[in-house]
């Protein structure tokens, strides 16, 4: 190789022109690479925040069904009724596949009833006294309030069952004024919450009946004075306090 051509293959080398070029490509790449990043820890920061309220209000939604069912509870003379399965609560849906509220997903309520038994059996806890679950009380939470100002895509179903404690062999039978509730609430995106708690009948006369309901570590006692203004079925129109003289009125 002659010397003309060694300069020329330097010349070549050491020429800088379309660098600048080359430095704005890779600078534009590394800026479209962390603006994608950003993209998307703001968009996984968004669903985990909407999973948090979705799975928040679910919870809240569950404990809103036991909450409806301890009242109706209270106007319910005879609990071997509802273990039959032939009383059910005044909140009830009977569309055996109903559709979330918003539309979209369903839930089959006898396929639910189908796998909480399944699942019950399989533990087979209590032998002869494992519960018979019965559903008996379902609807959107919504339609909680007769004023509709509840705003919730949620649907709430509450199953009931005889207290496992019983030692009787009959879990279609009350013997000791003890219920189990098992409350699911049921959200779009497959939210679904759990609430287990049992309800047991206080003392009673003629015109005071209760429950104490007890959730873990926490017994919420809730004690009524009042007389039967409400026939069985009905659904729940009105309940109000009077803080003073401590008298509940449930219509």
């Amino acid at each position: 190789m002659d010397r003309t051509a060694v300069r020329r293959a330097s010349r070549v080398l050491q020429d800088e022109r379309g660098i600048a070029l080359i430095v704005a490509l890779m600078a534009t790449l590394l800026l479209t690479a962390l603006g994608l990043a950003l993209v998307m820890v703001s968009t996984t920061e968004t669903q985990i925040a909407s999973n948090f309220r979705d799975s928040q209000e679910a919870l809240y939604a569950a404990d809103a069904g036991v909450e409806r069912v301890v009242q109706d509870l209270l106007m319910v003379p005879r609990w071997d009724d509802i273990l039959s399965g032939s009383v059910k609560s005044g909140f009830i849906d009977t569309t055996s596949s109903p559709t979330l509220p918003g539309g979209g997903d369903t839930i089959n309520l006898s396929d639910a009833t189908v796998a909480l038994q399944n699942e019950t059996d399989t533990a087979n806890l209590w032998g002869a006294n494992n519960p018979t679950w019965r559903l008996y009380a379902a609807g959107p939470v919504a339609d909680l309030l007769p004023t509709g100002t509840i705003d919730s895509w949620m649907y709430v179903a509450v199953w009931v069952a005889d207290d496992p404690s019983e030692i009787d062999g009959n879990p279609l039978a009350d013997v000791n004024g003890v219920l189990t509730l098992h409350a699911e609430a049921y959200g779009h995106g497959g939210v679904n919450k759990v609430v287990e708690v049992t309800v047991a009948r206080t003392t009673s006369t003629e015109i005071e009946r209760g429950q104490i309901a007890q959730r873990g570590q926490e017994e919420l006692n809730q004690r009524a004075r009042k007389a039967a203004v409400q026939t069985t079925g009905r659904g729940l129109t009105e309940s109000r306090m009077n803080v003073k003289s401590g008298t509940m009125v449930v219509q």
